[in-house]
């Protein structure tokens, strides 16, 4: 009991401290006073605490995290470590996220078996509070991105800050969640160390991956000191214009106003720049941000709310570069883009920057975790023909340890205050206690959202009080597909959103997209939203090439795709529906754990032998929501529909390529059918659809072979390469040839034209004819790079 008492009373000091701080004008509340309870993320909740969670400790232990924490204490004997110096980040992200869970709800063997981790942590630090497993175990052969000494190579790989920076997270949320203070003194002392190490006149270094400044912005609200504010404000204001914008570096941090470069560590950047500001005062950063979140939503955000165009880098791409099949939208950034976007919020109070983070939320956030809380995405793509599927563990696996934080802490995106106004942001079912300068309140939502639009908001405040409720009116309801111009709805409506007060109907005024309910609020006030949910079409900007004549449906906040197993064939890229096809939406328990499920009357085409006209065949075409798709195996998949047949992907045509059988020096057969898909690429890195590359290999012989159905007579061989210079890492090929089976043998054909090899056409090799039931196709990779193939055909 004395231990407990002497937690609140840190507790309550370090509260009183923190209110005394300049901080956003806007205030969160916290998610330790929201518990949600609806049918929609509770069960999310509870898959993450009681799958997610202990499946990432679990696999945190099978790879090598926990042992790299025990070699440092010295508490387990060799040298081996982990694969990356940044993976002590998935032990802290694992801790926030059961932390985050704990408070929700209480699970005693989870919290011992975190003070255990702590413990062991602790013991890993040196004695000046340096905590970077990497070099503290000092092995005979260090990992090449660490340096030969400490901080030596920060700014590039050694992700010796990054490590801080989600340390610092998690010893604040296990803080403030069990007002504990082991992991927070741990962070102290390593926040200590780095105040005396950085700074002006020191090192003058920048983080190479950011979330430093974000860590210490919390420690700075937690425990008053100054320094770590100060800090925070140093690394930002040290980068550039020297570095790469790979990382943000090329300018001053002020000085950019467009999203460039890593699309995590700018996401993170800019929410520690929006920290800053708001923390100091100083709005130098806000004209930036300000810029660049325009840049983004009108230019580089997917419908699903991702952020990320391209793997090469895992970077924003240039403005309307959003590919569909090889689309990035890594899930750190989906969470990233979620972070950033409240602190606009917070910094603004205007309801756009909660539209993006309900859609980032509900999408492509959602989309990183399979239902089953055990299964990941990394990348989160628009589209697949069956070359997506969800991974147990990644070696990188920050996208999943940041899916297990990221879950529990949603309770704290729901409300926020400003003195006597309460926002209600987001519409979920849970019970809260808010405290507001007037009164303290309990509220309480009752919804079936986002399945349907109606929200009851039961208000009840201690004593009756005058405050103001800003409820959140979602740019959707008012026919606002996203801020900005970059989506549109294809047929704007006029239903109107409607709210009563105890059962009356009541007219109200809206303010930066927030409806505003000022009155004497009493014990057992009732606030009734309705919000007209109907099935939209969504278009985009017609400078967004990859989806010129192509709709997406969305009801609400939530995107649909198109799956196989749902569809004709299990077939979906050959589909097309009429943009003027009426769609009808309901609920189905049993898909998917149950999901909202759109049907509407569409076409599926199909190519023609020695024709250019399609086959269509009219057809039921149903869709689920997009964060709910590949949870049923490797399926074709897509968000963007074609409405004319010119943007349509009919299925192949039976010829000789597209019945045969493919085989190739590869262990991913995911790849095979990408070289007999028909689709003609518009150049050789095109990425819109699959293609089959051996990368990472470089200098090698390979292979890729048709087993024909039937024996039959070639003469003619069409290979279309794949090949991503100047970036990537494939080209063309040194040489090829092509060989014919006859009997048991592979003999080379009789070429009766140059073998060319050239990319962004197709290289044509006719030779005599030959009867045969396989031709293969051996391939010399360059010397230093790999090659691919979008398509061969055999005539």
């Amino acid at each position: 009991m004395k231990k407990l008492t002497v937690a609140l009373v840190l507790i309550v000091a370090m509260a009183t401290a923190s209110a005394q701080q300049q901080d956003y004008p806007i205030q969160p509340v916290a998610f330790t006073k929201v518990h949600v309870h609806d049918n929609f993320w509770q069960p999310k909740m509870e898959i993450n605490a009681n799958v997610t969670i202990p499946y990432v400790i679990a696999q945190c232990k099978a790879n090598g995290r926990m042992d790299n924490f025990l070699r440092a204490g010295k508490k387990l004997s060799g040298d081996k470590m982990s694969e990356f110096p940044f993976d002590d980040t998935d032990v802290y992200k694992a801790i926030e996220g059961a932390s985050y869970s704990i408070q929700n709800k209480a699970n005693p063997k989870l919290e011992a078996y975190i003070d255990t981790l702590i413990a062991i942590i602790g013991a890993a630090q040196e004695p000046d509070g340096y905590l970077f497993t990497f070099r503290t175990v000092n092995a005979k052969q260090p990992h090449e991105w660490i340096g030969s000494k400490r901080w030596e190579k920060e700014e590039i790989l050694s992700h010796e800050l990054y490590n801080a920076g989600h340390l610092y997270e998690a010893a604040v949320a296990h803080y403030q969640a069990t007002g504990k203070k082991t992991l927070l003194n741990i962070a102290i002392k390593n926040a200590d160390l780095l105040v005396k190490t950085f700074g002006p006149g020191k090192i003058e270094e920048y983080p190479g991956h950011q979330i430093v400044e974000i860590g210490l912005s919390k420690m700075y609200r937690v425990t008053a000191n100054k320094k770590y504010l100060d800090l925070a404000k140093f690394f930002l204001d040290v980068r550039g214009p020297k570095g790469d914008a790979y990382n943000q570096a090329d300018k001053k941090v002020v000085d950019q106003h467009t999203a460039v470069g890593h699309a995590v560590r700018a996401a993170y950047m800019y929410t520690g720049m929006a920290d800053i500001a708001a923390l100091t005062g100083d709005t130098k950063y806000l004209a930036a941000i300000d810029d660049i979140w325009g840049d983004v939503v009108n230019k580089k955000l997917y419908i699903t709310g991702g952020i990320g165009a391209t793997g090469a880098g895992e970077a924003f791409g240039e403005a309307y570069q959003l590919p569909n099949m090889s689309a990035y939208a890594e899930t750190c950034a989906a969470i990233g883009n979620v972070y950033w976007n409240e602190r606009m919020f917070l910094l603004h109070g205007d309801s756009k920057y909660i539209d993006v983070l309900e859609r980032t939320l509900y999408n492509g956030l959602l989309s990183g975790v399979s239902l089953s809380g055990d299964r990941f995405f990394y990348p989160n793509p628009l589209a697949s023909m069956f070359q997506h599927q969800r991974s147990a563990w990644i070696s990188c696996a920050c996208c999943i340890s940041n899916m297990a934080r990221f879950l529990p802490s949603l309770p704290g995106y729901v409300y926020a205050q400003d003195k006597n106004d309460l926002y209600v942001n987001l519409f979920m079912g849970n019970t809260s206690k808010i405290a507001l300068d007037a009164t303290n309140v309990e509220i309480t939502q009752t919804t079936e959202y986002p399945w349907k639009g109606e929200v009851a908001i039961n208000v009840n405040p201690e004593k009756t009080a005058d405050f103001t409720l800003k409820i959140r009116i979602p740019g959707w309801a008012n026919q606002e597909a996203s801020p900005g111009d970059l989506y549109a709805f294809m047929n704007k409506k006029t239903l109107p959103v409607t709210i009563s007060i105890n059962g009356k109907a009541t007219n109200f005024i809206t303010d930066k997209g927030y409806a505003l309910l000022t009155r004497k609020w009493k014990k057992g006030d009732l606030v009734l939203l309705n919000l007209p949910l109907e099935t939209d079409k969504v278009i985009a900007n017609k400078s967004v090439k990859d989806d010129l004549s192509r709709f997406v449906l969305e009801r609400g906040p939530m995107v649909y795709c198109l799956e196989g197993p749902d569809n004709k064939d299990s077939l979906v890229q050959n589909i097309m529906i009429d943009k003027n096809a009426i769609a009808t939406a309901q609920y189905d328990p049993n898909l998917l754990n149950g999901v909202g499920v759109i049907n509407i009357a569409g076409q599926s085409t199909k190519r023609q032998l020695n024709s250019d006209s399609l086959l269509v065949v009219n057809q039921n075409v149903k869709a689920i929501p997009y964060y709910a798709w590949a949870n049923r195996g490797p399926s074709e998949m897509t968000v963007w529909i074609p409405y004319e047949q010119s943007a349509a992907r009919p299925k192949p045509a039976p010829t000789i390529a597209s019945k045969s059988t493919v085989s190739a020096s590869l262990k991913n057969k995911r790849m095979f059918s990408a070289i007999k898909d028909q689709y003609e690429s518009a150049d050789s890195k095109d990425t819109n659809f699959p293609y089959l590359h051996w990368w990472p290999a470089k200098d090698t012989k390979e292979f890729i072979q048709y087993d024909f159905d039937a024996a039959q007579t070639v003469s003619e061989s069409k290979i279309y390469w794949y090949d991503d210079s100047p970036w990537g890492g494939c080209r063309i090929p040194a040489s090829y040839k092509l060989l014919y089976k006859k009997g048991d043998q592979w003999l080379p054909v009789e070429a009766t034209s140059p073998y060319e090899i050239s990319k962004d056409k197709f290289n044509l090799l006719h030779f005599k004819p030959v009867n045969t039931t396989a031709l293969r196709m051996e391939i010399q990779l360059p010397k230093e790079h790999a090659t691919g193939v979008h398509e061969w055909a055999v005539k």
